[in-house]
């Protein structure tokens, strides 16, 4: 119950500076995880969150989940340059610096048949195949869930994360 009422209290703080929603995206990101119903095939090996063409997300990502555990996989971060290059992740983080509308075909296809979360920050990516797509709002970050597509790869998201979105619903 604590970390939700933390979480609320992030999406209802001011956005401050552009390292300050890099941490909260980071953070959200590690917490989105914890709130998803993974498949088994996402269950082994390294727990491996990509992110493509965004430094500062990647940076945070790696200093927030050094040596900590999902379940019994290590997580790894990863960095992709372009959506061309993106393999083998439970969770791939698409930045602004992405056209995500024009490389979602590339991206949903790169991570078919896998259970992999698809998590970005446009403006209209959960049209285009995001499962979880970070907005700014009334200077506040907040988030939107697309369930239909989480459950296309087999993922199940939580009722609790959808209660943490206040966002729109789609």
């Amino acid at each position: 119950m604590k970390k939700i009422l933390f979480f609320l209290a992030l999406l209802t703080l001011p956005i401050a500076g552009q390292a300050q929603i890099a941490k909260f995206k980071s953070v959200f990101t590690l917490s989105f995880i914890r709130h998803v119903g993974w498949t088994e095939s996402a269950k082994k090996g390294d727990f491996v969150i990509g992110v493509v063409r965004d430094k500062e997300i990647s940076d945070w990502l790696t200093k927030l989940s050094t040596g900590k555990k999902f379940g019994f996989q290590n997580v790894v971060i990863k960095e992709f340059k372009s959506p061309e290059d993106v393999v083998d992740c439970q969770v791939v983080y698409v930045s602004s610096n992405v056209n995500f509308g024009k490389h979602a075909a590339t991206i949903v296809n790169k991570v078919n048949g896998g259970s992999t979360l698809i998590i970005t920050e446009s403006e209209g990516a959960c049209n285009s195949g995001s499962m979880i797509n970070f907005v700014v709002r009334d200077d506040k970050l907040k988030f939107e869930i697309h369930k239909a597509n989480a459950a296309k790869f087999g993922l199940q998201i939580s009722s609790k994360l959808e209660g943490m979105k206040n966002a729109i619903s789609l």
